[in-house]
């Protein structure tokens, strides 16, 4: 072991600057809670999150493409499983689409089980005259806006840990229980294109893919014979925000000695909390688990430099995901300093695209919303950015839901300001529902196609 990691422990991150932690009333009840959810069972392996880490390294190398999405915050209320089962079905059809359009794998990772704490602009809410604590997720407190619900309560960690543990169970369940069974995949994604009113610009793709399919079954090639088409690898990922509970969920691995993380296979930091002393930074350079850096406006290239230095000083492919989120009226100008600067230091990272968080705007109706058109714009520009660079754009970060919501405005069903209201049930920030999810996947197609097209003539000519 090197002296960056015996220089590490789990509790360390206690002496630097946290943010964005609640302040709980009862130190005793919150140390009680911490222990107990210490010697429970990990969620994931360390062998897990390593085998994810080397798909990811492929992704860095420009041989796979990243897809990760799921809900803005996890609900206690919403738990259900027709819900993980839908989000988990549409990451299914969106990553049979860009296969597809990339030929090479894509590495489905879930924000799900266990995404539960968010980062708030305030500590507190004020209401007709009334200052409570923000809301910071099913795990830290209620979203009802009264005294009792806002109090942070440590033992809504143990719920989460449950919450977690059977969602896992089933994302499991499905991943190889046949439920991801390539052929039944495009049948919904059949269902979905007949269905579109976009329906003449997906059905190539999707004829095209029916095509593949059905040589491949002529060659012999189907799931009764080849059992990776039966089955897919499926991993989950969170933001590390609430220490207290990520510390107790940290396991020392018997075969490696490296600390893990087991509430989740890969983990990232946001916005907030990745400044220079940050507790956050601290914690996660000690843990083996894949990360992931929020990178937008605020983040300065030599800034970029050294928080990729602190986590990753070996300079391990496949550890590092920078995830950007500019904006689509930023992404041309605010990516590329950040590029270059990764470039110029030969550092090995994933670039991954969040095109939602950069693009969230207030409606007419009052409801935060995130245009469609927007959306898309922003994965056009980083895809163009890259594609000027020379470098690959290895994937997209999207928060989106299987259910037929209505929280973000625009797409082929044209959803309108005035329709916010109908489905509008997110705990936090608005999602794609499952046909925008599936829109997004379409329409990425044709930025990937143009990236592949574009890399061949590149070839061909040297």
């Amino acid at each position: 072991m090197n002296t960056f990691e015996r220089s590490w422990s789990p509790a360390g991150w206690r002496n630097f600057e946290a943010r964005q932690l609640p302040a709980y009333s009862d130190a005793a009840a919150l140390a009680a809670v911490e222990g107990e959810l210490s010697s429970y069972p990990p969620l994931v392996f360390a062998g897990e999150a390593r085998a994810l880490e080397a798909q990811l390294a492929d992704v860095a190398a420009g041989k796979a493409f990243l897809l990760q999405g799921g809900d803005c915050a996890e609900s206690f209320a919403e738990f259900h499983p027709n819900h993980i089962r839908d989000t988990f079905r549409v990451l299914l059809q969106m990553a049979v689409v860009l296969t597809f359009a990339s030929r090479m794998p894509v590495v489905k990772v879930g924000r799900l089980a266990g995404q539960f704490a968010k980062p708030r602009s305030a500590d507190m809410e004020d209401l007709n005259g009334v200052s409570l604590p923000s809301y910071r997720g099913d795990i830290v407190n209620g979203i009802e806006f009264d005294s009792a619900a806002r109090e942070p309560d440590p033992k809504r960690m143990l719920r989460a840990y449950m919450q977690s543990a059977a969602t896992l169970n089933l994302l499991r369940a499905f991943a190889q229980g046949g439920f991801a069974n390539l052929h039944q995949v495009h049948k919904w994604n059949l269902d979905f294109v007949g269905h579109s009113p976009w329906a003449e610009k997906y059905k190539d793709v999707a004829d095209r893919i029916g095509d593949a399919l059905a040589f491949m079954e002529a060659c012999g090639i189907s799931p009764e014979t080849v059992p990776q088409l039966k089955g897919t690898d499926f991993y989950t990922s969170h933001e590390a925000l609430l220490l207290g509970y990520e510390q107790a969920m940290t396991r020392q691995d018997s075969l490696t000695g490296r600390w893990y993380d087991t509430s989740a296979h890969m983990l990232w930091v946001g916005d907030r909390t990745r400044f220079e002393g940050s507790a956050h930074i601290e914690f996660l350079r000690g843990v083996g688990n894949p990360l992931g850096l929020k990178a937008g406006p605020s983040l300065q290239p030599d800034m970029l430099i050294r928080l990729i230095d602190t986590l990753n000083p070996e300079n391990v492919p496949g550890r590092i995901t920078v995830i950007s989120r500019f904006g689509h009226d930023k992404v041309q100008d605010g990516l590329p300093p950040l590029i270059r600067a990764v470039k110029r230091e030969g550092r090995h990272v994933v670039w991954s695209c969040d095109p939602m968080h950069g693009n969230t705007i207030k409606a007419g109706s009052g409801y935060k919303t995130r245009p469609f058109d927007r959306i898309l714009a922003e994965v056009r520009g980083f895809f163009a950015v890259h594609r000027a660079e020379g470098t690959h754009a290895g994937g997209i970060h999207a928060e989106m839901t299987g259910q037929n919501v209505t929280e973000c405005t625009g797409g082929a069903m044209a959803i309108t300001d005035e329709a916010l209201a109908d489905r509008y049930h997110t705990h936090c920030d608005p999602r794609l529902n499952a046909g925008q999810s599936l829109e997004l996947a379409f329409l990425l197609a044709e930025c990937i196609k143009t990236e592949v097209d574009h890399a061949a003539r590149s070839q061909a000519a040297a």
